[in-house]
């Protein structure tokens, strides 16, 4: 019987967690990229494992790897999006908050995402209408929370609006510290732990469409109802960009007016 794209999502996450996994705390060879970033041989391994999985189920869809680019032979109406290793700087150090990401755009909009944290043993995952965990075997669904009061801030370059915006701002903002607590994790794994509840909400900038980054992410907590928008509250993937991802619509709105007030050049003690 054919495999479905979220168990395929699933299986092909669960194969570069199980890389990951096993290359941690071994000497890692480097391979730079640029300004400062670089793949390790466990991004590398990850990937391959990954896109095995994907190639012998679907071989001629398209595949967007974050290591080795585009492949695939069919049409671009489907598109796999695969991030082996997403917190490649936090693994390099042995810290362990780190996120594997496989996510299927079908036509405009992701179909199937599968988020694994590989240290854990979890994988958060949606089919475009249900998002749930797995965990230890057993499932339940992803139930988002800004009881926390925790928001994570991507700090990471690049930044496009960095004239009008910047998240590091934020972070200076008494009306940020008196209603909020920042996180920095610096993978995307954050923004899987907003549709589980473990967040309040995740802030960043940057154009994001079809980023193997953030695909698999942004379906998680849609699919989970959070709020998902760009930073100015426009659809995601539109106008200036970046996203703005919130448990509910009072920590959303509370976030957007502190960008606004960025973009606005507004003293931000008052």
């Amino acid at each position: 019987m054919p495999i479905s794209d979220i168990d395929l999502a699933i299986a092909a996450a669960d194969a570069g967690a199980e890389v990951v996994r096993s290359y941690y705390g071994s000497s890692l060879t480097h391979f730079e990229k640029l300004a400062g970033d670089f793949a390790t041989t466990a991004d590398i391994d990850a990937e391959q494992a990954i896109l095995t999985v994907l190639r012998a189920a679907r071989p001629d869809d398209q595949v967007q790897g974050e290591e080795s680019g585009r492949t695939g032979t069919g049409p671009a109406s489907r598109l796999w999006l695969v991030d082996p290793l997403c917190g490649t700087l936090n693994y390099a150090v042995r810290n362990m908050l780190v996120a594997v990401n496989v996510a299927l755009r079908t036509g405009t909009r992701v179909s199937a995402a599968a988020v694994a944290d590989p240290f854990a043993g979890e994988v958060f995952w949606t089919d475009g209408e249900n998002a749930r965990l797995r965990r230890d075997g057993s499932g339940e669904p992803l139930v988002p929370s800004a009881d926390s009061n925790l928001v994570d801030l991507n700090l990471d370059p690049p930044f496009p609006n960095r004239d009008t915006f910047r998240a590091a701002t934020m972070l200076a903002d008494d009306r940020f510290v008196a209603r909020f607590r920042p996180r920095v994790v610096s993978t995307t794994l954050a923004v899987a732990w907003v549709a589980a509840g473990r967040r309040a909400a995740y802030v960043t900038d940057g154009h994001l469409e079809d980023s193997v980054h953030f695909a698999a992410g942004i379906a998680l907590c849609q699919a989970a109802g959070c709020v998902v928008t760009d930073i100015d509250g426009a659809p995601v993937h539109t106008g200036r960009g970046g996203l703005v991802i919130a448990a509910d619509a009072r920590t959303h709105a509370d976030l957007l007016s502190l960008i606004a007030s960025q973009t606005r050049g507004l003293d931000r003690t008052d």
